[in-house]
């Protein structure tokens, strides 16, 4: 389900002013107010939800929910689900931010996270994704049903225990079983509709678990020194280069597959098979062009995330094509 940025204390709207008869001496104004006040207290800790997370899961919740449906569900569902899904998401996110608060400190790209900062102690961080755990979880099962709320516990454990504190720091398949987590938010918006899942479901799940290694292995390559630092064995640091695209092209034609075989499986029209072929296609393509860039690096960059935000940018449109498919007058 990228998308905007997290909020952070560094978004907070600190002003500078430069103190008369110091031309080189900043001094920081912090904005006063209750409003202000209130966002440099609870800024930090959206910003551990990971926002920009939540809303690339929740893109493939709602054209799920739309496809169970054959229409547009109830906006009462719909609001329901999404703001428990995100609350879930939100949980998840927020202990793993706990659990990895020692490695998050060593690397460049999460150094910044409010409980490396000392904005949100860890205490307060366990406290508050517990909580949001527990209440997505009653939101779900009163709001929605008892099978999305089992399925959405499913995947919080998965993200925290299965991924964070178990195959993160030890193997360099984690993103593959542990990225699972982030497959279920499709399952959800089905059971969500139908009170169960289906084929079509398994399918959608599918295309996310294969859509997964090529989307964040080439993030990896990218922080492959905060890994390396951290000690977390991602694929691309322990792998090269060329082995790690051909695993990507792998992963990437099972995607197309999957994506595909929606169309006799659930009834899709032959505009979303075209669609959902070119955009594999080209998602493809990217891939095999990290692949020969790695192959010969004396040529340039390896330019990796531009893979990663075509990655998104495939998943989102795909996302698209779904939700309009079922509207057609095929």
């Amino acid at each position: 389900m990228r998308l905007s940025s997290p909020l952070s204390v560094d978004d907070a709207g600190a002003s500078a002013a430069t103190t008369p008869g110091a031309a080189d001496t900043t001094v920081t104004v912090a904005p006063s107010g209750p409003l202000a006040r209130l966002r440099r207290v609870v800024g930090p800790y959206v910003a551990l939800t990971k926002p920009r997370v939540i809303e690339l899961l929740l893109v493939t919740t709602l054209p799920t929910m739309i496809l169970a449906q054959g229409g547009f569900p109830s906006l009462g569902l719909v609001v329901a689900t999404l703001v428990g899904g995100a609350a879930a998401a939100g949980s998840a996110n927020v202990l793993n931010c706990y659990l990895d608060r020692d490695i998050d400190k060593i690397m460049n790209r999460t150094k910044r996270r409010p409980i490396v900062t000392g904005e949100v102690s860890p205490r307060a961080a366990l406290v508050f994704g517990l909580a949001l755990g527990v209440l997505s979880l009653a939101w779900l099962a009163v709001m929605v049903n008892p099978a999305s709320a089992w399925l959405t516990a499913a995947a919080i454990l998965i993200y925290v225990v299965g991924y964070t504190m178990i195959l993160k720091r030890r193997t360099p398949q984690n993103i593959v079983w542990g990225g699972a987590a982030g497959c279920m938010p499709v399952l959800i918006g089905w059971s969500a509709v139908t009170g169960g899942i289906s084929w079509t479901a398994v399918l959608l799940f599918g295309v996310i678990f294969f859509w997964t290694p090529p989307h964040y292995w080439p993030l990896s390559m990218k922080f492959r020194r905060d890994y390396a630092a951290a000690g977390v064995p991602m694929l691309p640091v322990v792998a090269k280069d060329t082995k790690v695209a051909r695993e990507m092209i792998a992963y990437t034609v099972a995607m197309i597959a999957c994506s595909l075989l929606l169309v006799p499986v659930q009834g899709m029209t032959w505009v979303y098979g075209v669609v959902a072929l070119a955009l594999g296609l080209w998602f493809l393509w990217a891939c095999i062009g990290l692949l020969r860039r790695a192959e010969h690096p004396e040529a340039g960059k390896l330019r990796a995330m531009s893979v990663f935000h075509a990655s998104i940018t495939y998943l989102t449109l795909l996302s698209v094509a779904i939700a309009v498919d079922v509207f057609l007058p095929f």
